[in-house]
């Protein structure tokens, strides 16, 4: 069979099967001395980058014959084994478990790590099955994904859904969190929100990122430095505090590197997106101790809005969509209330005659609109420049205390063009440039700004700082005392220039003095001209208008003390009761300051007092083996039972309590049946407990089509109380004969008292959904005296963003989008994975494939309102995604074909959005000899046919959902590792 008629055989097959995920692992280069065989294993840990668990005593006397060569790491334990007696298995990809082969093995000492292990999910060092379902990501299937960054890899899981927290998500205006200030990329696990999905490095926290530092940013991690990363899927505050919700994602660095590791990576999508990733690693082993350090670089160009014909200008009809473009343009408008309606409609629009201004009557028409698209050259996705560096060091004082320290730092510079500046201002006869269709001496003008001033830009940069140090102590008979300090800081800074200041606009309309405080002078530097089509106005004046800015920095710090004390407290005819109890001291800290020019003729700074927190927590895990290989009988092979829980005491609100309760079942060899029950919780951040009230305009769509000018309230709310949640899952893992294996988890979770900000979240539905109605106010300030006090209660305050661009009268409501304990979620659904290798001669074919399907998504907005399912609704997760396909391998090379699958799904007009299939294609070459021996070539075409993203008449005027699909149309990138 040639290869294309294998790759596309095996393609079907998976697609019929329906087989699941697993890696095929990487052939390393192996130099092992002969000696004895404790010292053959930890040399192994250590050039595998694989983790290794082993009794001291069993390998005690014990030679090797070494190893040399390049061999997969399955095939080297074997080799290091050979004549050994001992056997082992992997209870889950990269950690494998060392035994006495045969019926002694049921007398083995308890099994014991080989330098440390990181087990996710529990607070024992067991190499037991957990009761709660967890997915792995292999350092080989990373690499085999394709990808420049883990954060892509994670981002794409079937599991995790895109729609707030990304870079994409956040400049095509779909994220509805609003505080990823810093184009930072958080992980979403079952669209509960990305503060819902805690995200650990090596066990230990990160600091959050954003405007509230409530989410943990991926896209710092040095991804090269990665040895794998585990995907709890289940809530777990009962092992982990805080966040822990939708579920956990521990990325688990490289333990160890004796030698040097070398990764150049360049892609590139249809109209730009190039990235290049370069990284290096080295590391040496010694006598009791290992250390390292991994550098890596990323570059990556903008993708402009304009590169894809669906999000180019606004307009939407090619597509089947609505003209999105607004009367904000240029030339402008001259608009007027619609007394039927409340909104902005026009009632001219200025038509400039040859001169290219409108200078006389006849340049207006009556009852027509120009129209402006608001998203003309925007970027999609940002231009990023990042630095990231890891290391680590360990080291054995004596048989029994371990050392280890780690540090971490990330440097990420973005930048991206942002929309223009767009508003309504008035103009006066004050203004000689002044003319009138109707003889007034004074009009409102709606106006773009776009062609006079271009984009407005924003970049920023994102700092992240790790370190931690640790001790384990082996205390004896089993027992173990470990403790560590971390401490971790996420520091992001943003600017956006190019922003029309209003007090200078009106100083440059004439609707203000002459402001000596500026050196502008409108009658020596003229004044602003809004008649024009663009080029009306000179240097001076638009450099004066556009001077507006406005900055930003947040800081976001955690500091941590653990110390943790495990070992096996008695012994039942099942096996050992595993026992861990540990304390844990937190401090999180959070302050923000801004500098704005956009209002005012001097620079507004505001500066928010630091706010702080201590935590403090204790906790507890206890496995009880009712059931082991010793008392096993008919359809009762193991029996195992986990108990958890966590008490937490915030000085800010108050103490919460959490359990969890596991049960893992064995029937038959190779059948595991699992069960967990437990309680979660989500602590509101800093900011969203302090900040201050703030307020600023925005524009709101009315049941009849009007846009209607809003005043949009925000800010914190000290009378917040956490979120919690309780969460079941039931399934089971199966490996069969052949290499197959297949897992299937059931979940069902509860997401109560969530934070949220109910007007924000559905903003286009502000003033349509009855549910909304406690947080809106419709007022009439040019008709009611109280109503326009009101309004300038908030406008005339300084801090006001663009207070003085639109005059109090225009205003139709306000909106209360403050933070309260106000909504609730459930979400049910079963994850599937599974996998088949098949052999043919020398070659190998596995298929495999993974799939997270919904069964509901019910939303209650508010705690008075009805809940309502929005399972296949856009912002929401789809009901399907699926990835599936098959990966070859023969002598020196692999290959591996995946369809991606996305479920259709509905808009809020109830339009379908089409299904989205994609398939992936990678081959790869790690040829063993010769000149380019040790070189591992990977081709990888993501999006393989090229498919656009299904069609959304998205609001913003962008005609696809983030939240599903990506417009980067087909990847290709190339890939290049050398280990030395």
């Amino acid at each position: 069979m040639n290869r294309l008629n294998l790759l596309t055989g095996s393609a079907l097959v998976a697609c019929v099967l329906a087989a699941g995920p697993v890696s095929a692992q990487e052939a390393r280069d192996f130099n092992i001395a002969a000696g004895s065989l404790r010292d053959a294993l930890n040399a192994f840990a250590a050039q595998s980058d694989q983790q290794i668990f082993v009794p001291g005593d069993l390998v005690a006397g014990l030679r090797s014959e070494g190893l040399r060569g390049r061999h997969a790491p399955a095939a080297a334990l074997d080799l290091l084994l050979r004549g050994s007696g001992l056997t082992w298995s992997q209870s889950r990809p990269g950690v494998f478990v060392v035994r006495r082969s045969g019926a002694q093995a049921a007398l083995e000492a308890p099994t014991t790590e080989l330098g440390d292990v990181v087990v996710t999910g529990t607070l024992l060092r067991s190499s037991g099955e957990l009761a709660s379902p967890v997915v792995a990501l292999s350092r080989d299937e990373l690499d085999r994904r394709g990808f420049a960054t883990v954060a892509e890899a994670l981002t794409d899981l079937p599991q995790n859904y895109s729609g707030s927290g990304t870079p994409a998500a956040l400049l095509s205006r779909a994220d509805p969190a609003g505080s990823n200030s810093v184009a930072a990329t958080g992980i979403n696990l079952r669209g509960l929100g990305a503060d819902a999905t805690l995200v650990l490095i090596n066990g230990r926290r990160m600091a959050g990122t954003g405007s509230r530092g409530e989410f943990a940013d991926v896209s710092a991690l040095p991804s090269a430095a990665v040895e794998r990363v585990d995907v709890l899927l289940d809530g777990a505050s009962a092992l982990y505090g805080s966040d822990a919700v939708a579920g956990v994602v521990n990325v688990i660095m490289r333990r160890s590197l004796d030698g040097q590791e070398s990764r150049v990576r360049v892609g590139a999508a249809r109209g730009g997106a190039e990235d290049v990733t370069v990284s290096h690693i080295a590391g040496t082993t010694w006598s009791g101790g290992s250390g390292y350090l991994s550098w890596e670089y990323q570059d990556a160009n903008p993708l402009g809005a304009g590169d894809r014909a669906f999000t180019r200008d606004g307009d939407l009809r090619p597509f089947g969509g609505s003209d999105r473009r607004m009367l904000y343009s240029v030339p402008g408008n001259i608009v007027a209330v619609d007394p039927g309606t409340g909104g902005y409609v026009s009632a001219w629009a200025i038509r400039p005659n040859s001169s290219g201004t409108a200078q006389s009557p006849s340049d207006f028409v009556a009852g027509a609109t120009n129209l402006s698209g608001q998203i003309a050259g925007v970027d999609l996705l940002p231009e990023v420049n990042r630095h990231s560096v890891y290391g680590r060091v360990r080291q054995s004082i004596g048989d029994r205390l371990d050392l280890s320290a780690d540090l971490r730092f990330s440097q990420r510079d973005y930048g991206f063009a942002n929309t223009g500046s767009v508003t309504i201002f008035q103009v006066t006869s004050a203004n000689p440039h002044f003319v009138s269709p109707n003889g007034s001496t004074r009009h409102l003008i709606g106006y773009s700004f776009l062609e006079d001033l271009g984009n407005s830009r924003q970049e920023g940069e994102s700092r992240s700082l790790g370190f931690t140090a640790g001790a384990d102590y082996d205390l004896g008979n089993g027992w173990t005392l470990d403790g560590y300090l971390a401490w971790a800081e996420e520091r992001g800074e943003k600017r956006t220039f190019g922003i029309v200041n209003s007090a200078f606009l009106n100083e440059a309309l004439g609707n203000t003095l002459e402001n000596p405080a500026t050196a502008y002078s409108a009658s020596r530097d003229g004044f602003f001209n809004p008649f024009g089509a663009g080029d009306a106005n000179g240097a001076a004046v638009l450099d004066f208008i556009s001077s507006g800015y406005s900055a930003s920095l947040d800081r976001s710090r955690s500091q941590s003390a653990n110390l943790l004390l495990q070992g096996s407290a008695l012994s039942l005819p099942g096996g050992d009761v595993d026992v861990a109890v540990g304390l844990q001291m937190r401090r999180e800290t959070f302050d923000t300051r801004l500098s704005t020019l956009t209002g005012s003729v001097a620079p507004l700074d505001i500066v928010s007092p630091s706010s702080d927190r201590t935590i403090s927590a204790l906790f507890a895990e206890v496995r009880v083996p009712l059931v082991g290989e010793a008392n096993a009988r008919p359809g009762i092979e193991r029996l195992e039972l986990s108990l958890a829980g966590r008490v937490e005491d915030y000085e800010d609100f108050g103490r919460t309590s959490n359990p969890k309760v596991g049960v893992v079942w064995s029937p038959v060899s190779g059948l595991n049946l699992r069960a967990s029950w437990g309680t979660s919780f989500r602590a509101p951040s800093l900011p969203q407990l302090n900040d201050a009230d703030q307020s600023a305009p925005t524009f709101v769509t009315r049941g009849d089509g009007a846009s209607i000018l809003s005043l949009y309230r925000y800010g914190g709310n000290a009378g917040l109380q956490p979120e919690t949640a309780e969460t079941w899952t039931l399934g089971g893992d199966y490996e069969g004969g052949g290499g197959l294996r297949l897992s299937v988890n059931l979940f069902d979770t509860r997401f109560d008292n969530r934070i949220s900000q109910p007007v924000n979240e559905h903003l286009d539905a502000a003033l349509t959904d009855p549910a909304l109605a406690p947080f809106v106010r419709i007022i009439d300030p040019a008709n009611s005296a109280a109503d326009l006090a009101l309004i300038r209660s908030f406008t005339d305050d300084p801090a006001y963003a663009y207070g003085s661009l639109f005059p109090p009268v225009s205003y139709g409501a306000i909106l209360d989008a403050r933070w309260v304990n106000a909504a609730a979620v459930r979400v049910r659904g079963l994850d599937f994975q599974a996998s088949r290798p098949f052999a043919f001669g020398d070659h190998r074919v596995t298929i495999e494939s993974g799939a997270s399907w919904l069964l509901d998504y019910e939303t209650r907005l508010t705690p008075t309102a009805e809940g309502q399912s929005v399972l296949g609704r856009i912002g929401y997760p789809v009901r399907l995604r699926a990835r599936t396909g098959a990966v070859w391998t023969w002598a020196d090379f692999s290959a591996g074909l995946h369809w991606s699958h996305v479920s259709a799904y509905r808009d809020d007009a109830d339009r379908r959005i089409e299904a989205w299939n994609t398939a992936d294609l990678q081959v790869g070459w790690s040829p063993a000899s010769g000149v380019l021996a040790g070189w591992r070539i990977l081709g990888t075409v993501q999006n393989l046919f090229d498919q656009d993203p299904p069609f959304y008449d998205s609001p913003t005027g962008f005609g696809y959902d983030p939240g599903q699909a990506d417009l980067l149309g087909r990847v290709v990138s190339l890939q290049l590792i050398r280990r030395w």
